[in-house]
């Protein structure tokens, strides 16, 4: 099963379980009656989330006729962690202008890099698009593991991050990492929450990231959670140890996949990453800056 966040016919956004149906049969969505959003959800401890998504005794809906929708709404806000695998260290330390050495260094620090992403509002879900800011030369997603987090601190779930970057404000400046992270289309989460008790080793997952361009294949790669040089509690630990989240939080935990310099993306591109034991895919088109965005968003609601 899967806990999705959907909207039916009449548009509503609604929390469901996503069901397989074997030997043929169609995927079905049941409607999670007792939590009105995610954020209402994740403020339960974890043994009455579990409960409550094995039980979800509410309407039944054909998956054909939903669309499902960035699994974060409300209160919740998506956070990240920095330099958490050797590719991203040595990917900074190279786009780095001045003080490379600030990416070894914080590799091997006892605190880890985290910084704020994105409020829920502003989350991308799946086929929606994520921008390139229009100030930026160098540009790059980012395909992460991404840990969903109750009110308690407690891992109930894993999801894909996109984590959109540009290499080149941040190279200028480490200072500059706010903008260089945190705008609008910078951040897309899905498609769904994969239940932390039906994926027992997060350490043991495949990542994969396909750039699209032009109908053909700009950039590929693949790479393993088992090279994630902190562990997940420990990310978890940090981020909750002078911080509190009432509606629960998603912490994407990293990137092990960059494309070499000096590639960039461009507005046209598609961003497809894909996580064994997640299932499914986050796939996003890409375009160029703030009026471009708004653009293509006003452009789905139509």
């Amino acid at each position: 099963m899967r806990l999705i966040r959907f909207a039916a016919r009449d548009g509503e956004p609604r929390v469901g379980i996503l069901s397989h149906i074997g030997d043929g049969g169609a995927d079905t969505v049941t409607v999670l009656e007792a939590a009105g959003s995610l954020g209402e959800l994740l403020a339960l401890p974890l043994a009455e989330i579990r409960r409550t998504c094995a039980s979800p005794a509410g309407e039944t809906v054909p998956v054909a006729e939903v669309r499902l929708l960035a699994p974060a709404d409300g209160r919740m806000e998506v956070w990240a962690a920095g330099v958490t695998y050797e590719r991203s260290r040595t990917a900074r330390m190279a786009e780095s202008e001045q003080s490379a050495d600030i990416y070894d260094r914080v590799y091997a620090a006892e605190r880890p890099e985290l910084f704020f992403k994105s409020a829920a509002w502003r989350v991308s879900g799946p086929g929606e698009p994520v921008s390139v800011r229009a100030d930026s030369g160098i540009d790059v997603p980012e395909p992460e593991l991404a840990v969903v987090l109750n009110a308690d601190g407690a891992v109930a779930g894993y999801t894909i991050c996109n984590d959109m970057s540009s290499r080149s404000i941040e190279g200028h400046n480490p200072l500059y990492l706010p903008q260089a992270k945190t705008y609008a289309g910078s951040c897309a989460v899905g498609p769904w929450i994969a239940p932390a008790w039906e994926l027992p080793d997060p350490y043991a997952l495949t990542i994969e990231l396909t750039i699209s361009r032009d109908g053909g294949t700009a950039w590929a790669g693949t790479a393993t959670t088992a090279t994630l040089h902190r562990k997940i509690d420990e990310l978890a630990g940090w981020l909750f140890r002078e911080n509190e989240f009432p509606a629960g939080v998603i912490l994407s935990t990293g990137t092990s996949l960059v494309p070499e310099l000096p590639f960039s993306l461009r507005a046209g591109d598609e961003v497809r990453i894909t996580i064994s034991g997640i299932g499914g895919a986050l796939v996003n088109p890409v375009v160029q800056g703030k009026a471009a965005l708004q653009e293509a968003r006003a452009a789905e609601h139509r």
